[in-house]
């Protein structure tokens, strides 16, 4: 086994980020050649490598408790996850996820037999980050959740396919966990002690015209919540006692529009019930909701995502201030923390920001981490 060369580390850290970056211009058009076939794998793979080593020594440099390789080896937050695993292959759409005002890419995934989750891709990919880790920097994996690979296989393009390979939703959810544990316990063999579930699905459950939508589907929101915390939860059942497993929420993050809107309170007494170390939550706008919802935390940390990823303007510092002290009415200052509310680049299109805006934001969210937290 690969031990971790990290030790004894806060994660989450109290100044944070969700894990996508903006891709550089250079993969970017690497990315175009090598789906025209004008350059190689192993030619897009040495630019991947050297945006990714770019990438983690600014993430040094500002002083980052974790690191990652931010998603540059993606398209996809989700979708390139699921296509790694046995009984799942890439499909074309007609349509493309609904965002407020643009429609996503058309793309999915499918199964084409029984799940597993052997010799997966990322775990190679985090390898390669871990290589960077030392007693300061814990190299993190995000992966998306369970429950929203469980999601994507119901959703109404893939529900007939679904069907005839698991007419059991019960043998499906125990196939998905048994597939993750396979490669949560690889990544964890290859050194990783950090991995961040992405599951955008409590997203939608906050929002009330989502559900009002799916009123065909003939189960309730607290019944589909409860399933898929199921699913989260058996498949991080059992794990390793110093491995760190968070959970990010969000609304949706495609070119800086959204999906969903709705505050956590329809859904917290289930979410923050899941068996994780902490909550990455989104808290940017008024569509996140109030704080309230936050009483329902137990012990977990809850890392407030109150600076947004989706524009270039930096949001007043003695504001957010105020913000997180009003969070401490429901959970403790010492289990907060501060971060973006998403990724910057939850797809390879990126938010509508430039790279030095980005990195603008990040260092904002560490002097305030600095000043609240008296580093």
């Amino acid at each position: 086994m690969i031990t971790t060369k990290s030790k004894n580390l806060h994660v989450p850290n109290h100044y944070d980020f969700v894990g996508s970056f903006l891709r550089p211009a250079a993969l970017k058009i690497a990315r175009h050649k090598f789906s025209k076939s004008e350059i190689s794998a192993a030619e897009l793979k040495s630019i991947e490598d050297k945006a990714i080593i770019d990438l983690i020594q600014k993430q040094k440099e500002l002083g980052l408790k974790s690191i990652t390789d931010g998603e540059f080896r993606r398209s996809w937050w989700h979708l390139d996850f699921m296509w790694g695993l046995g009984g799942v292959k890439k499909v074309d759409l007609d349509t493309g996820y609904q965002f407020h005002g643009i429609e996503t890419r058309a793309e999915t995934a499918c199964l084409t037999g029984n799940l597993n989750g052997a010799n997966h891709p990322f775990v190679e990919h985090f390898k390669f980050v871990n290589q960077y880790a030392d007693e300061t920097v814990l190299a993190r994996q995000t992966i998306p959740a369970p429950a929203q690979f469980l999601a994507e296989l119901q959703r109404k393009e893939n529900r007939t396919v679904t069907k005839e390979i698991y007419p059991s939703t019960e043998d499906l959810i125990t196939d998905i966990a048994a597939a993750y544990k396979t490669v949560i316990k690889d990544l964890y063999n290859a050194g990783c002690r950090n991995i961040q579930l992405d599951d955008c699905t409590w997203g939608m459950f906050c929002d009330k015209k989502y559900w009002e939508a799916r009123q065909d589907s003939q189960i309730s929101l607290t019944e589909l919540a409860a399933l898929y915390a199921k699913v989260n939860n058996l498949a991080i059942s059992d794990r390793p006692a110093d491995l760190i497993i968070t959970t990010h929420v969000c609304r949706g993050n495609y070119h800086s529009s959204w999906a969903a809107s709705g505050g956590y309170e329809p859904i917290a007494n289930i979410l923050f019930k899941e068996n994780v170390d902490a909550f990455y939550l989104e808290y940017d706008s008024d569509r996140a909701g109030d704080f309230a919802p936050l009483r329902f935390i137990t012990t977990q940390k809850v890392v407030l995502g109150l600076i947004t990823s989706k524009t270039s303007k930096l949001e007043n510092k003695n504001s957010l201030k105020e913000r997180i002290f009003e969070a401490t009415k429901y959970v403790p200052l010492n289990q907060l923390c501060l971060s973006p509310q998403c990724g910057f680049a939850s797809t390879e299109e990126g938010n509508l920001l430039t790279e030095e805006q980005q990195w603008n934001k990040m260092k904002l969210v560490k002097e305030i981490a600095e000043e609240v937290w008296q580093y």
